[in-house]
């Protein structure tokens, strides 16, 4: 049974009462801060700013989050804690290798379609070179599934004489990542030098199928490609 987040009433200043959510606020906070962050980039996030949009106060975040560098982490927690629950849920143990591998990399690509704040902030990130996100554990026991998962799909498709040997999961995590990255982080400026919309929901279904393709083609064994 879970635990019910703690609450209580204070009266505003035109005498109604008025829930206090303390978890829920700060839940708040940091999914505005993650779209402040993700357009303006740490240096450009204004702490004002999401304050107003958060009906909060710079005081109210400051006494959370500690300073614009904390909600930051905290944000990025926040960000690769929804990758890692959505994975989570896809409920692929049960599944041959193949099918497991291949609804693993639909949901990569379709989170990352649909999060542009993510991919965003984790292009921010590279910038500081890591600096934040090695400060937090969290984010380090995280990712920590991300790679067990692979290694379990992997491990099973080799049992199975489906997946060639010698391959390592973080690499297969790698190739993953950049195929569905890239869709978001480098959509704009291909549209553009192109004359192509690759946003467009044709494009998107196009390279959708063709990043499972390349995936699974890396991963399986040559003479396994033709029940591909």
């Amino acid at each position: 049974m879970s635990t019910p987040v703690s609450t209580s009433r204070t009266k505003s200043r035109d005498g109604t009462s008025r829930v206090q959510d303390p978890e829920g606020t700060k839940q708040n906070i940091i999914e505005v801060a993650a779209q402040e962050f993700a357009l303006n980039g740490l240096s450009g996030a204004r702490i004002d700013e999401i304050a107003a949009k958060t009906r909060s106060s710079k005081r109210m975040i400051y006494y959370y989050f500690g300073s614009k560098e904390g909600l930051y982490v905290s944000a990025l927690e926040n960000a690769y804690r929804q990758v890692r629950e959505g994975e989570a849920k896809l409920d692929i143990e049960g599944l041959p290798p193949l099918d497991a591998l291949k609804r693993l990399v639909e949901f990569t690509f379709d989170h990352h379609h649909q999060h542009e704040e993510f991919i965003r902030m984790v292009m921010i990130e590279n910038i500081h070179h890591g600096e934040f996100l090695e400060r937090s554990g969290v984010i380090r026991d995280l990712n920590v599934t991300a790679i067990g998962s692979i290694e379990a799909i992997y491990a099973k498709g080799l049992a199975d004489g489906v997946f060639r040997a010698g391959l390592d999961p973080l690499e297969i995590h790698w190739q993953i990542s950049a195929l569905c990255f890239f869709n978001v982080s480098n959509r704009a400026t291909f549209s553009k030098i192109f004359g192509k919309d690759v946003g467009s929901p044709a494009y998107q279904e196009s390279l959708r199928r063709q990043t499972v393709d390349m995936v699974i083609r890396f991963v399986v064994k040559a003479d396994e490609l033709g029940g591909v």
